[in-house]
């Protein structure tokens, strides 16, 4: 039966009840976590991917995108506030809709967070490597920091920043709250200075033709630019330490969510008015596939002379209209900021894996924590190695694509939850409840839906690919070693120093 082998939602809370925190958050330090949590990788990284699928229209992607956010996340802040356990989507997919979608879930996760922690290696090596080019006169050649795709053999600084992270994690090194504080501040500030330079030097001719592939590349962008906006769950996953979370919550998501796309919008703006973001054509005139070797092949003949070839859009962008120390400085500020966002991406990964592990769906030995460092240790390298290597031989559109496939699905998953539930449990205490739910989850599933479609076909076979592969790891190792199907529930007391939620990632 699809939906058997339900995990008690009693024997979940019961672990939540020996983590209860201070209700102490307002909408506005909600608005801002949500502001600090969502600002930073995917705009940095994926203008040139959104320029080259939708041009100038863009910046309705940003909306298109963001809306569909806003309601995804109140569905999530419904569960996440009623279940404030760690284990995501996951564990809440386990208590409403029973074990095999719970592992479809998890197993979505997986591209979601580590697909992720892979793109963002791409952009940061991509900033790097262009600050390391302009500031110090090094030329690096692309065979050693692009991959197949883009022109080059191997994108060795990608690997390096995921090992580099994957070592830090093993000894349990994370960013104190006072750190990412400041990371925070320093990508805001360059992406303000971006927006203050960029804007007064605008050309309006550049915004024609605005939609050069017709509303099918603006669709199509926003399935992209989608992964600008992961990170949003911070605020839902604090609704545990919200006072009036009722009222709280949807004025720091939708707020939050709200500033970061006039954010976005401005900086899109900047790209487009200054240097144009038009569509690279190929040779007899037809559109280049983002992430393509045609791309790469027709970017180095007009020697990236446009911001859709560049790896660091936005700093190329200052550069060509006369601002070189200011585009070295947002190169800077990328290449401090997103290692972070890699360890944060990484930590949610092992999170999951150690939560699916302890029900028995994986190998205890991923479960496994190291006597000295008390971490997850075996379940961090593994994971690392595999960062690396999507790292190391895959675009960062591609990359952004395939991590948005999974945490679209784990949204809409989120949504038929809250419905779910509001139907088999009514009376359960709900910290926060979803407002007009039977009107919000189907909009929220309907808007994920429409951006999976929007994907690229090999996207989206991808995905499809890799649920079947979950499907016969769960037939063949997992549906017979869980332990709900064993009849042992457990109920933990400590998460082995895991937060009450997979740490949200900050992009």
């Amino acid at each position: 039966m699809i939906f058997g082998r339900i995990k008690s939602l009693d024997a979940i809370l019961a672990t939540a009840e020996k983590k209860s925190l201070t209700r102490s958050l307002g909408a506005f330090q909600l608005t801002m976590l949500g502001v600090g949590a969502v600002i930073g990788t995917g705009i940095f990284v994926l203008t040139a991917e959104a320029a080259q699928k939708a041009g100038p229209g863009m910046m309705i992607s940003f909306i298109i995108a963001g809306f569909v956010c806003a309601f995804a996340a109140l569905c999530y802040s419904e569960m996440s506030s009623m279940v404030p356990v760690s284990g995501s989507a996951y564990t809440y997919s386990y208590a409403v809709m029973g074990e095999m979608i719970a592992w479809i879930v998890g197993w979505a996760l997986i591209l979601e967070y580590a697909i992720a922690a892979g793109a963002v290696s791409v952009g940061w090596s991509g900033y790097v490597v262009g600050l390391i080019q302009h500031a110090f006169g090094i030329n690096i050649p692309h065979l050693l920091v692009r991959g197949p795709f883009d022109g080059g053999m191997i994108n060795l600084p990608a690997m390096a920043i995921a090992g580099l992270v994957t070592w830090l994690l093993v000894i349990g090194t994370r960013e104190s709250a006072m750190v990412n504080a400041v990371l925070v501040a320093v990508k805001v500030t360059a992406l303000t200075l971006f927006i203050v330079l960029a804007l007064p030097v605008m050309n309006m001719a550049n915004f024609t033709p605005f939609s050069p592939l017709g509303f099918g590349g603006i669709s199509a962008a926003a399935a992209s630019i989608f992964f600008a906006y992961v990170g949003f769950d911070a605020v839902s996953t604090a609704a545990e330490e919200t006072k009036n979370p009722q009222r709280n919550m949807p004025i720091g998501l939708i707020g939050s969510l709200a500033i970061c796309t006039v954010f976005y919008i401005l900086v899109a703006t900047g790209v487009v008015g200054t240097v144009g973001a038009q569509p690279v054509a190929g040779p007899n005139g037809q559109i280049l596939a983002p992430g393509s070797i045609e791309l790469a092949n027709q970017c180095a003949a007009i020697k990236d002379a446009a911001v859709v070839c560049s790896k660091e859009a936005l700093a190329w962008t200052m550069r060509e209209i006369g601002w070189k120390q200011v585009g070295n400085l947002i190169g800077l500020a990328a290449g401090l900021a997103l290692p972070s966002v890699i360890l944060m991406m990484m930590f949610g990964q092992t999170r999951i894996f150690f939560v699916m592990s302890r029900d028995g769906l994986l190998p205890e030995v991923l479960s496994k924590v190291h006597p000295k460092f008390h971490t997850p240790h075996v379940i961090t390298i593994i994971t690392g190695l595999f960062v690396a290597l999507f790292a190391a031989f895959f675009p960062v559109g591609l990359l952004a694509d395939i991590s948005n496939s999974g945490t679209l699905f784990a949204f809409a998953a989120v949504s038929i939850a809250v419905m779910v539930l509001r139907r088999t449990d009514p009376d359960r205490h709900r910290p926060f409840r979803t407002p007009a739910v039977m009107v919000t989850a189907p909009i929220a599933i309907i808007g994920c839906a429409y951006l999976f479609y929007n994907l690229g076909m090999p996207t989206k076979l991808m995905f499809v690919g890799w649920a079947a592969v979950g499907l016969v790891v769960y037939f063949g190792y997992s549906r017979s070693r869980s332990h709900v199907g064993r009849g042992s529930i457990e109920v933990h007391e400590t998460d082995s120093d895991a937060p009450p939620q997979p740490v949200p990632p900050i992009v």
